[in-house]
């Protein structure tokens, strides 16, 4: 059983980096699955419970921004991986992670293939897992945080959410070690 592995969120200002580990059934394809930045968010939230509901397992797991701020975000990335990986109800005989190797997996664990996430199916699936999950987590801290328009730009530093950013400061949800965050502190 091959598990595919991806991760979403490693360049935002804000949010978690979110990872998702898929194993799909042999032969099982879901049409229109493909890297989750090449689809629309009506596509994906239509293909991730398909995705879902047709796989024999999927896991999902999370690294912090106060996780990220601590390790930093290759780190991080690699503790969400891990974490969506033990969530699997069933252990996979191998990993096909999307991109470079991921040491803290385990080197004869799993491979890393480089743009994997448009590539290898699995994976195309779990990048829509992750990018649903963590999409729709940042819609809900929007509720609690309006003024960085996070549901529009999911943590990314837009100029509307820098702009946010330099009036009102950073959240508990943003990333100090990222730089636009640390210069934000520095002038406050």
């Amino acid at each position: 059983m091959l598990a595919g592995v991806d991760e979403v969120g490693r360049g935002p200002l804000a949010g978690p980096v979110v990872a998702a580990a898929v194993i799909l059934p042999q032969g099982l394809c879901v049409p229109g699955a493909d890297d989750s930045k090449r689809l629309t968010a009506a596509r994906r939230d239509a293909l991730v419970d398909q995705i879902c509901s047709s796989c024999v397992a999927y896991g999902v797991g999370a690294a912090s921004a106060r996780e990220i701020d601590a390790i930093n975000i290759r780190r991080a990335t690699a503790l969400a991986m891990q974490r969506a990986i033990s969530r699997l109800p069933v252990r996979p005989d191998h990993l096909l992670v999307d991109g470079l190797p991921v040491p803290e997996l385990g080197m004869d664990a799993h491979t890393g293939i480089v743009q994997g996430d448009h590539l290898v199916h699995s994976i195309s699936c779990a990048s829509i897992i992750a990018k649903v999950v963590r999409d729709r987590l940042m819609a809900r801290l929007a509720r609690r945080y309006p003024r960085y328009g996070w549901e529009r730009n999911k943590g990314y530093g837009t100029a509307e959410h820098l702009a946010a950013l330099a009036r009102f400061g950073p959240t508990p949800h943003h990333r100090r070690s990222f730089a636009p965050v640390q210069l934000t502190l520095q002038g406050l």
